[in-house]
């Protein structure tokens, strides 16, 4: 598949700037997330970088008929109804494994988000791990990787430094893109 997945890439001229760091753990946040199409060029970019990830999505997403193939890709269902402790418990998980790697759009939605949620941010403080992110460019046709990020006491601080990260970065559907 992975060899498929460079051609796709190749075939509609995108490419990937930066490395993937080697180590066992991180979040990884991909920004802007504006279309579900995110979800197909994230899929071909971890197959590319060789890239063993899970991603957390609706719950919904996870019933039949459909729901095994998110399952068998690396999905996790999420409650987003109200708050279930979501963040300690997949802290936990990520602490009990000896690799681990959580994709996550920290927009939350696909729609204009102003705001990002910060769910990823607690999860990586409390598993004590990285920060890695993708800029997904579509105005360019790049996908950007930064070097790892560690998450310090100041939120505001850390969101705005990975904010200018994205900077300029285009979504699929540019109306919803804040950057």
């Amino acid at each position: 598949m992975r060899l498929i997945y460079k051609l796709i890439l190749k075939l509609f001229d995108w490419e990937i700037k930066g490395t993937f760091p080697d180590i066992n753990k991180c979040v990884l946040i991909i920004v802007p997330h504006t279309s579900n199409i995110d979800f197909f060029l994230a899929v071909a970019v971890r197959s590319v970088l060789k890239i063993q990830s899970n991603y957390l999505a609706k719950e919904i997403l996870f019933k039949p008929p459909w729901g095994w193939i998110f399952k068998k890709i690396g999905g996790f269902p999420i409650k987003r109804d109200k708050n279930h402790s979501q963040v300690d418990k997949i802290a936990d998980i990520i602490k009990t494994q000896d690799k681990f790697v959580l994709a996550i759009a920290p927009e939350g939605t696909r729609k204009k988000a102003l705001k990002w949620k910060t769910g990823f941010y607690w999860i990586a403080k409390k598993a004590e791990i990285p920060i890695i992110m993708f800029a997904f460019d579509y105005g360019i046709k790049i996908v950007k990787i930064s070097p790892p990020f560690s998450p310090t006491n100041n939120i505001e601080k850390d969101f705005s430094e990975m904010r200018l990260f994205f900077k300029g970065a285009k979504g699929y559907n540019d109306k919803q893109s804040i950057y």
